[in-house]
């Protein structure tokens, strides 16, 4: 038996998983069908089958056959390195050499503040100390009208869309967001029964005319936008858009959540929506991205109508999130460190920016944000994509996970922060080049 002829097997029945011909959950051709077709044995199939199990691809059963395996989006956008000489271009976080030791200082200085009343229960979402911190980061970057009375703390940005989407729809409800967004929304309005609807982005971000229009004819409870170096299309809204967005949801009776978690990549502060429709917007942001994931501190500024109502969603749900890391985290912000932190973060996003454009041969829409959305060459299917690099151990994001109807987008997300330094950001890019300058249909026998 050749071996490799059963790995190319393997390889064309993970392209056609990737390319939806054999979707999640289906059951693939027998052994002997699928060996008439590539003129090969069962046995070379049978094996091929094996590898993909041990994959985790596919799965077996006596009496049944083999199925492809069912994966969440959000467990394939976001992968953790197989291996060390991964290059892992999915993480969207931070550049954490720098975070680490201003975290070591923060909670080194944070442990000088433990006292009975911080480290206990809170009668609201957090202590007024820690939602006071909150309002100040979100001040810094362009939030208006926030107090410690409409700013919630939560566990994180993620934590912060799920317990709106439970608050303020129903199952069955309709939700509308950018034709292509994170793929976290995806995933919950997907495990809450929310049907999510897109809406179209144009080079200034959201388009206010689609948005006008999936309001009148789709109905939705909920509108969510991402402002600054929106995910994945790396877009920042101008102010000017952001105040027409405004003005239809005003004119509408639809919340507005706006998830501007990237808002301090901004070059110059831009004034947030919520400004503008204060009792109509819940404003989110988090420490995750300038500083670091695992801190899991998030703000939302609340409509003041709604806070008696979110804050009873965050007792029954978590009851408040940890006094310990908020010690941290106003720490931080406190002695300006936090805000020196992200501004470094910012300047590291821009250098790497450059050099990605240095070394790709082709042209992506360039910004000052922590990824680049990549088109594809044609001939090219983002999934496919995805797997080639994946087998040169460069992690990409599959651009085909960003869109509410999962079609075909042409494009593969990059994060240009994870990977550790500039040398192997370098070395990373150029193995991707080499892959985008490849012709497809001439690597792949079947």
């Amino acid at each position: 038996m050749s071996e490799t002829k059963f790995r190319h097997i393997a390889s064309a029945i993970e392209s056609r998983i990737g390319s939806g011909q054999y979707p999640p959950n289906s059951r693939l051709p027998t052994h002997r069908e699928l060996a008439e077709e590539l003129d090969t044995t069962p046995a070379t199939v049978a094996k091929a089958y094996k590898m993909l199990a041990e994959k985790d691809c596919v799965e077996s059963f006596v009496g049944r056959g083999t199925f492809v395996k069912g994966k969440t989006a959000l467990g394939q956008v976001i992968q953790a390195p197989e291996h060390e000489e991964c290059f892992n271009f999915s993480l969207l976080q931070p550049c954490l050499s720098q975070s680490v030791p201003v975290l070591q200082e923060a909670f080194t200085n944070a442990s000088r503040l433990f006292s009975a009343d911080l480290i206990g229960y809170s009668e609201f979402s957090g202590h007024k100390v820690h939602r006071e911190s909150g309002v100040k980061w979100a001040a810094r970057f362009g939030l208006e009208k926030g107090t410690p009375e409409n700013t919630l703390l939560v566990d994180g940005a993620q934590h912060a869309l799920s317990l709106l989407i439970i608050a303020l729809t129903k199952p069955g409800d309709t939700i509308a967001v950018e034709t292509l967004t994170y793929p976290g929304i995806l995933a919950i309005g997907s495990l809450l029964g929310r049907r999510v609807v897109g809406i179209a982005l144009d080079n200034h971000g959201m388009c206010p005319e689609s948005l006008a229009a999936v309001i009148r004819e789709d109905k939705p409870k909920l509108v969510i936008v991402i402002p600054s170096h929106q995910n994945p299309t790396g877009i920042t809204m101008p102010y000017e858009r952001r105040k027409q967005i405004a003005e239809v949801i005003a004119g509408s009776d639809v919340w507005l959540i706006e998830d501007d978690i990237y808002g301090f990549l901004n070059t110059e502060a831009i004034p947030a929506i919520c400004n503008v429709i204060p009792e109509q917007c819940f404003h989110i942001t988090s420490l995750s991205k300038a500083i670091s994931p695992a801190l899991r501190c998030g703000f939302i500024k609340v409509p003041d109508s709604q806070v008696t109502m979110i804050n009873a969603h965050i007792r029954a749900n978590i009851w408040l999130s940890s006094p310990l890391n908020y010690i941290a985290a106003s720490e931080m912000i406190a002695s300006g460190s936090a805000f020196s932190l992200a501004s470094q973060q910012q300047h590291i996003a821009i250098h790497r920016q450059s050099i990605a454009k240095s070394i790709l041969s082709t042209s992506f829409r360039e910004s000052e944000g922590y990824h680049i959305w990549l088109p594809l060459p044609e001939g090219w299917r983002s999934d496919r994509f995805v797997m080639e690099a994946k087998n040169r151990d460069v992690i990409v994001s599959s651009g085909s996970y960003f869109c509410p109807d999962a079609h075909e987008s042409g494009h593969v997300r990059l994060s240009l922060m994870s990977v550790s330094t500039d040398q192997r950001l370098e070395q990373g890019l150029h193995k991707l080049n080499v892959l985008l300058q490849s012709e497809m249909n001439t690597m792949f026998p079947f």
